[in-house]
C-alpha cells in the first residue's frame, strides 16, 4: 500500500528533510527537527499528493488514505496521551497547510481543532479561565467557517464587532466570557445559515468537511499543497 501519512515525534520521523515535495516544507522540517532530537510537538503530515487527489475525485479521498489518517491520528493520541473530543483533557489540534517552496499569505491554518460544546468547558476545568476558553472556542469556528466552509471573514467579524457595540467595549478584551458565548451562539447561526448544516460538534467529523481553498487542501489535515507548489 502506498504510503501517504507521516508520522513524526519523540525523536523519530518517517520522514525528513529532502522530502519537501512529498511532505511540504513545513512538513519536511518538522520530520528533520524530530530526528535530531528538537523538541517539536508530535504530529502527521499527509502527502502533498493527497490534495491533488483530493480534487481530482470530487473532493474526497480513497477508504485507504482515510485508514491512514486514522491511523495517524491514533499514535499522536497516544504519544501525547489525549483523545480528541475527550471532555475532561480534550487534544487540541494545530492544521497548517503547506508547500514544497515558501509562499507567505498563500497557506491557510486553523487552530484548536477538537474544541466543541463539551470539550470547551473542559478547556474551562482545566485553566479555570472561562474568558480564554470562550475566546479559543469563537476563534476556531471563525477559522474553520472561513478556511473549510468558505463563509467570508467579514460576517464573523460583523457579528463580533457588533457585540462590542452593544456592550460600549473599546477593545476585544473587554468582551467576557459571557459575551463570548453570545458570540459563539451567533457564529453557529450564520453557519447554519449559510451552509444550510450546524456547526459540526464531533471533532472527526470535521476531519472530513470538504474544504473549497487549495491552500486549505484538506481541512483537519496537515497538508501541502501540490498544485500550488509547481
Amino acid at each position: 500500500m502506498k504510503k501517504y501519512v507521516y508520522s513524526w515525534g519523540n525523536g523519530t520521523a518517517e520522514g525528513n528533510g529532502t522530502m519537501k515535495d512529498v511532505l511540504g516544507g513545513k512538513g519536511a522540517g518538522l520530520a528533520e527537527m524530530a530526528k535530531a532530537g528538537v523538541p517539536v510537538p508530535p504530529g502527521f503530515t499527509i502527502s502533498t499528493e493527497v490534495c491533488n487527489i483530493f480534487f481530482e475525485n470530487n473532493r474526497s479521498v480513497p477508504e485507504e488514505i482515510e485508514e491512514q489518517v486514522a491511523k495517524g491520528l491514533a499514535k499522536l493520541e497516544k504519544s501525547i496521551g489525549k483523545k480528541l473530543g475527550d471532555a475532561a483533557d480534550p487534544l487540541l489540534l494545530s492544521v497548517r497547510s503547506g508547500a514544497k517552496f515558501s509562499m507567505p499569505g498563500m497557506m491557510n491554518t486553523i487552530l484548536n481543532l477538537g474544541l466543541n460544546d463539551a470539550t470547551t468547558e473542559g478547556l474551562v476545568a482545566k485553566t479555570g479561565n472561562p474568558r480564554f476558553a470562550y475566546d479559543c472556542y469563537r476563534r476556531f469556528i471563525q477559522m474553520f467557517g472561513e478556511v473549510a466552509l468558505e463563509i467570508h471573514m467579514e460576517k464573523f467579524n460583523h457579528i463580533f464587532d457588533a457585540r462590542k457595540a452593544k456592550i460600549k467595549a473599546k477593545s476585544d478584551t473587554d468582551l467576557t466570557a459571557d459575551d463570548l458565548k453570545v458570540v459563539i451562539a451567533d457564529y453557529k447561526k450564520l453557519v447554519l445559515k449559510e451552509t444550510k448544516k450546524p456547526f459540526p460538534e464531533d471533532p472527526r467529523e470535521l476531519f472530513r468537511v470538504p474544504t473549497p481553498t487549495p491552500g486549505a487542501c484538506v481541512a483537519g489535515r496537515l497538508c501541502g499543497a501540490a498544485d500550488l507548489a509547481r
